[in-house]
């Protein structure tokens, strides 16, 4: 229960900073601030898998705080870049491109599905 009230933290922490950077920057005529962050965090994201994962370099229960809660609430694009760049790495070039194509297209479709039900309904 501890792991899970540090992550909410974390998480919470996170999504403040999110919110900080998108302000910052703003995204009155190109998204700049989601763009800063997701390429923020994916940039942290790897360095935290190489000094918390690969080298062990800290505590293995910092992983949890900072990849999953910190990163994972400032950016879910920074947990998309390291799942798509460890099938890569792992000689799936295919399943990875296959991935990066799938979440993107899925998730606008997605998104224009959720967008046209819900004003349908609420119309």
């Amino acid at each position: 229960m501890k792991l899970i009230f540090s992550i909410a933290i974390a998480g919470a922490l996170g999504a403040v900073l999110r919110y900080s950077v998108v302000t910052l920057i703003g995204t009155r005529y190109f998204p700049w601030g989601t763009l800063t962050v997701n390429v923020l965090g994916s940039l942290l994201m790897g360095v935290a898998y190489v000094v918390i994962v690969e080298k062990a370099l800290t505590d293995p229960e910092l992983r949890h705080l900072v990849m999953t809660g910190a990163l994972g609430a400032f950016t879910t694009f920074s947990a998309f870049s390291l799942e798509a760049w460890d099938l890569a790495e792992r000689g799936q070039l295919w399943l990875a491109l296959a991935y990066v194509l799938a979440s993107v297209v899925l998730s606008i479709c997605a998104l224009v599905i959720g967008i046209t039900l819900t004003r349908a309904t609420l119309a």
